[in-house]
């Protein structure tokens, strides 16, 4: 796993906030924020110290428990001081130390004096004039309070990928009736597959740039035009989306998507590469000197900076240039290596389809097993199968398999209970092909009752893959409060699997914990969670989501053969 000098700096100061919310010795507080600062100015990779076995204490400000700790980030992705305090504080107390005029000492006396966790928490409170007589606070301040949030409320919506990809594909659609369009592609964050889109950036390369510009303005879903110029021209579309469109020369093409690809911290890296080579990367180009010589592909910009091609899932300045530069970048997993779909719905409890549909379009699709996982019936509000129904599936699934050229597997996403049971007998469970545990309720557990709850569940012989992780909807719900390090730890001494669950509003896993899987070789499953044969067209939300995480083929269980696939589960079996 691959470790920036951001991510220890990020964590010490997390640690430094939780500590001074607790109210802990403000010298240790002070080391903390010392160390994060300068880990964020080092030009050299402490991971590298680490491998290299040099001396940490040379640096800074960074003595020998500091020195330890930072092997143990860049061993295991965290640190367990940092758990430990997010066990004893609430996770969501982290969004209020980023409202402006928030420190940690006011956080502090929130939490103890009014038990407020969140945001919505202190909105209502501030409303209800319960701030003002918290000690340290009175009438100004609660009002300021209410004025940053409604201002931080106001900041420029975001939107899910998959709204983002249906106008990205209604305006590239639209260009094709420009005739002086030669190359479009929309960059920013959207290419990058990030799961939710502030705006859209459109590059296009033309020779008639005035006219692809008029082109443009008079798209019908326009409502207001921010500025026009001869190469650029901004908007805002009727679902409240900002796009903004940049027209360049074919020469300069590969520069200018490369440079509004980003991320920004990306490319600053990669310009600080260009630099030392006496060379000057912007949006029209590569230059020495005067001289462009590179620009036309990205490519050729990667080149001259002495990189292989980075693919932009990977733009993140999460380690890609030292993995491009030791020859070690992964070989991204694709739509078309997924030879099945570990999770699908039918008729029988919330879906859309019946079984025969389901498989049918399953193989339309080119996948040559789907696993059908009804919910059980705990989730009232789906219409789960009791143990009597999942029998009635299964003859059903029994009988199919004769018929079809498609194999389907006995599946059932089975509701894991408060106290970490499964919401099935276990006769049953033994007779499926694959059991997947989901968490539908009890939310707000506490994070350490939310994890034994998970692990508890996975300890069950019969356990195979668990369901969208931390629960998430994306711009909708927040995560439940879970140790996902210590999950993935489980999820490698039981031998079990978890999903990367591709509907575009879950997007779970998250891909730094799909990095954090890949480094413990814990097989993640992209799955579909189909409830209707248009929805297989999820995988690809997933596998974009799967390849910011770094995951290869070989990270991704689903795209093992069938035989292959049912000795990897049988395995899971053996951990008893």
């Amino acid at each position: 796993m691959l470790i920036h000098n951001t991510d220890v700096a990020t964590i010490f100061n997390q640690i430094a906030d939780l500590l001074e919310i607790k109210g802990d010795n403000p010298f240790r507080i002070r080391a903390y924020r010392n160390a994060a600062r300068t880990l964020n100015t080092l030009a050299f990779s402490v991971q590298t110290m680490v491998k290299e076995k040099r001396n940490l204490t040379d640096l800074p400000g960074i003595g020998i428990d500091l020195a330890g700790k930072i092997v143990e980030i860049v061993t295991t992705g965290t640190c367990a001081l940092r758990e430990q305090l997010h066990r004893e504080l609430p996770s969501s107390i982290h969004e209020l130390l980023n409202l402006p005029g928030l420190g940690p000492k006011r956080v502090k006396a929130l939490y103890q004096e009014r038990n407020i966790q969140t945001l919505d928490q202190l909105y209502s409170s501030a409303c209800n004039g319960q701030i003002r007589n918290v000690p340290g606070f009175g009438i100004r301040t609660e009002q300021r309070i209410l004025e940053a949030i409604r201002a931080q409320q106001s900041k420029k919506k975001r939107y899910r990928l998959d709204l983002a990809e249906t106008i990205a594909g209604s305006l590239l659609k639209y260009f094709q009736a420009s005739p002086h369009v030669r190359k479009i592609d929309i960059a920013g964050s959207f290419r990058r597959r990030q799961e939710t889109v502030g705006d859209l950036d459109i590059l296009i390369s033309s020779s008639h740039p005035d006219s692809v510009i008029q082109h443009f303005i008079k798209f019908e879903e326009i409502v207001q035009v921010l500025a026009q110029g001869k190469t650029r021209a901004s908007v805002v579309l009727r679902q409240g989306m900002q796009v903004d469109l940049r027209v360049v020369a074919n020469v300069s093409f590969g520069a200018a998507l490369y440079y509004s690809t980003g991320s920004k911290a990306h490319n600053i890296a990669v310009r600080t590469l260009a630099q030392k080579r006496g060379l000057k990367i912007n949006e029209y180009g590569v230059f020495s000197g005067a001289q462009r010589i590179a620009g036309e592909t990205e490519l050729t910009v990667f080149q001259s900076v002495g990189l292989p091609y980075i693919e932009p899932e990977l733009r993140e300045n999460r380690g890609e240039l030292a993995a491009a530069q030791a020859g070690t970048l992964p070989q991204l997993i694709r739509l078309t290596d997924l030879a099945g779909d570990l999770h699908a719905h039918t008729k029988a409890s919330d879906g859309q389809h019946s079984l025969r549909e389901m498989a049918m379009e399953a193989k339309n699709r080119g996948l040559s097993y789907l696993a059908i996982t009804d919910h059980s019936s705990s989730l009232t509000i789906t219409h789960g199968l009791d143990a009597q129904g999942l029998i009635k599936q299964m003859n059903e699934i029994d009988a199919l398999n004769a018929e079809l050229d498609i194999k389907i597997l006995k599946g059932c996403e089975v509701e894991i209970n408060e106290d970490g049971t499964l919401d099935l007998p276990d006769d049953i469970l033994e007779r499926l092909d694959i059991v997947v545990g989901a968490v539908h309720s009890k939310f707000g557990l506490s994070r350490e009752r939310q994890t034994m709850r998970i692990m508890r569940a996975m300890d069950h012989p019969c356990f195979t893959l668990l369901a969208h992780p931390s629960g998430r909807l994306i711009l909708e719900r927040e995560p439940y409060d879970v140790d996902m390090h210590q999950i993935i730890l489980h999820a490698r001494q039981r031998g079990c699997f978890l999903e990367l669950n591709a509907q575009p509003s879950r997007l779970d896993l998250s891909d730094t914990y799909c990095m954090m899987a890949r480094s413990e070789g814990v097989l993640i499953s992209v799955n579909s969670d189909a409830h209707s044969i248009f929805d297989f067209d999820n995988l690809r939300f997933g596998i974009g989501q799967a390849r910011r995480g770094w995951l290869e083929k070989d990270d991704v269980l689903n795209t093992l053969s069938i035989d292959q696939l049912l000795a990897a589960i049988a395995r899971t079996r053996c951990h008893r």
